[in-house]
């Protein structure tokens, strides 16, 4: 099912300019502009401590997912690349390193935190980041089964952030638990 998936996306790239142009910018771009817009609504949030918290839960998990989990997956478990394992040139360069779990797709841990932020916004992030699955198995550079490892580590990332910061004392509302009331 997963090659299927595959071939039933790249057979998208090399028919058209202008749709390889939108795949690469998919691939390659989106998450870029994501990453500002998510800077932008944190940074836009008037309350300081939540502004704080959000930064905090937004940075701690990417951390988690991209920095630690997805490396040591990919360490540990060699899964090769499309353009690899059917030998053929991606529409993208990329190198020949293990694609599972996408570290494209743990950017999923943001997409989590602006839906705390802001549910329109986390509507709009959700679909962008689906988008740019999309866009790395069309360009060939994944499997439809990377993208899903992705959001995986990205959703796990981003829970065990928000719930070490609940732990420590620090809440959705902005405010620091006292000691006392953490007891209660």
């Amino acid at each position: 099912m997963d090659q299927q998936i595959f071939s039933w996306l790249y057979n998208l790239a090399d028919k058209n300019q202008l749709l390889d142009w939108f795949l690469v910018f998919l691939a390659e771009y989106l998450i870029f502009i994501l990453a500002i817009a998510a800077v932008i609504l944190i940074l836009k949030e008037k309350n300081w401590r939540r502004r704080a918290y959000f930064a905090a839960l937004v940075t701690i998990s990417i951390i988690l997912s991209r920095g630690i989990f997805t490396e040591l997956i990919q360490f540990y478990y060699h899964h090769p690349r499309p353009f690899v394992a059917m030998d053929f040139e991606p529409l993208i360069y990329h190198a020949a390193t293990s694609s599972f779990p996408s570290g494209h797709m743990a950017f999923f841990s943001v997409v989590l935190a602006v839906w705390l932020i802001n549910r329109r916004a986390g509507v709009w992030f959700f679909v962008g980041s689906i988008l740019i699955g999309l866009g790395r198995v069309a360009v060939g550079v994944h499997w439809p089964s990377d993208i899903l490892g992705g959001i995986l580590v990205g959703a796990l990332s981003f829970f065990i952030t928000y719930y070490l910061l609940k732990l420590k004392g620090f809440t959705l509302d902005g405010k620091q638990a006292s000691y006392q009331n953490q007891k209660s």
